[in-house]
């Protein structure tokens, strides 16, 4: 007869060397999980299809560098300032992060097909509603793009992530990499697009409405290839039930929340901010409308290769080095003010950065006692980041204080709270590992 191995709950206590008796604080056993194929066509094409949600969702944010430049400089100079113009897309990437919590409480009961018809549809009505949306106008910007196709994102975001797991257990960190991957493509392919027809004979109208034919295709294909496979909560026989108050009172797995809200505050000012720190550094603008794509293009090795490695070794294993990496690598624009320098810095700082994005997910699902738990648990650690989201790129944007634009301030600030962010996971960590009797977490 099959072992199935129970993913262990962060609050047990282990007792004894052979792992025979656990006591837990919680009174709720978990049940036995069910088995997982581990691959197969249908697995791996509902993995395609995540990952051409991803590209249409974090890819096109990670690419809001392109929209903050041609705003700062074009469509909303001397309207708007900086900081105002990243609350657009601070706003878009808080409400990816901050509708997680209830996209994935519905995804734990059997609504991913509802939901991801529905928000595809608002992501296209409102990527043309924002081709309509007049220079100098910030109001119709940030309604259209901050908050609508910010609404689509959030529910798209977690049941693409999520349902890879119900294919996959071990292989669950690299599943969730190739997913996260086509967001890193999604960055490479928008920035070149939009500063192509941004700056072009199409303009912005129509470099938008590029954007959203598409969005149309690939969510037309990822909505047809992407399948659930276990039952929904209601439909197991099961008694088990994901308990809020467990989750949120599981001291290492709030810590780790705790310790992505201070990666997640500083890790986007690169993403945001690099062309528009290209331009103002003499940077040959043919070079400085490629940098947020270089930066992303590298993100994709770093959001595959480490997710590979996570499965061996354990996510937080591989998670801390890179997160800490990516810190230090922000103080490093102070030096990337050549074209060399510059391009080096989006290499390096896409793949470290990228694996701390790709892998912040697996360490959360880490913690659950049942798969039917994985999309609540990712949804809250989502939820407590985007706060940081919210607020990290307006702050970095005020310290910059144009026109004089102070470089300094905001890179300090953006390393210090990555630095931060690393040592406290690296705590979690620790109490994870004491929790679970082992080195591999």
């Amino acid at each position: 007869m099959e072992k199935v191995e129970l993913e262990p709950v962060a609050s047990a206590r282990v007792v004894g060397p052979d792992d025979s008796e656990v006591e837990s604080q919680d009174t709720q056993v978990a049940p036995a999980a069910p088995a997982f194929p581990e691959g197969g066509l249908a697995a791996w094409l509902t993995v395609i299809g995540g990952s051409m949600v991803l590209f249409c969702t974090f890819g096109a944010i990670q690419s809001f560098g392109v929209y903050q430049d041609y705003y700062t400089r074009v469509y909303l100079a001397g309207s708007s300032t900086p900081s105002q113009i990243s609350w657009i897309g601070s706003v878009q990437v808080f409400l990816l992060f901050a509708l997680s919590l209830p996209s994935g409480k519905l995804f734990d009961e059997g609504y991913f097909h509802p939901m991801m018809i529905g928000a595809s549809v608002l992501y296209v009505f409102s990527l043309f509603m924002l081709s309509l949306a007049r220079s100098h106008e910030f109001y119709q910007i940030i309604l259209s793009q901050g908050v609508a196709i910010g609404i689509a994102y959030g529910i798209l975001f977690i049941p693409a992530l999520s349902v890879s797991s119900h294919y996959f257990r071990a292989k669950r960190s690299s599943a969730m990499g190739v997913v996260f991957a086509g967001s890193s493509i999604g960055g490479v392919i928008y920035p070149i697009m939009l500063n192509q027809l941004f700056n072009g004979k199409a303009g912005f109208a129509w470099g938008v409405r590029a954007a959203g034919f598409l969005g149309i295709v690939l969510l037309t294909i990822a909505n047809l290839l992407m399948r659930t496979r276990l039952p929904s909560r209601k439909q197991r026989k099961t008694t088990f039930t994901p308990n809020m108050r467990r989750i949120v009172t599981d001291v290492p797995f709030m810590i780790c929340g705790i310790g992505g809200f201070l990666v997640f505050w500083g890790l986007f000012f690169p993403f945001f901010y690099l062309q528009l720190f290209a331009n103002l550094h003499g940077v040959s603008p043919n070079l400085a409308h490629y940098t947020i794509s270089i930066l992303n293009g590298a993100s994709l090795l770093g959001r595959t290769i480490p997710n590979f490695l996570a499965d061996v070794w354990g996510p937080f294993n591989v998670i801390i080095p890179m997160t800490a990496i990516s810190g230090c690598l922000i103080f490093a624009m102070f030096g990337a003010t050549s074209s060399g320098a510059l391009i080096a810095f989006a290499i390096l700082y896409g793949f470290f950065s990228g694996g701390f994005i790709s892998l912040i997910a697996p360490c959360a699902a880490s913690f659950s006692v049942d798969v039917g738990e994985v999309g609540t648990r990712i949804g809250v650690v989502c939820f407590v980041v985007s706060f940081a989201l919210l607020t990290g790129n307006p702050i970095s944007g005020a310290l910059l204080k144009p026109p004089h634009y102070e470089w300094q301030n905001p890179i300090l600030f953006s390393g210090i709270t990555v630095l931060a962010g690393a040592a406290t996971l690296l705590l979690a960590r620790q109490l994870a590992v004491k929790a679970r009797g082992t080195q591999r977490v």
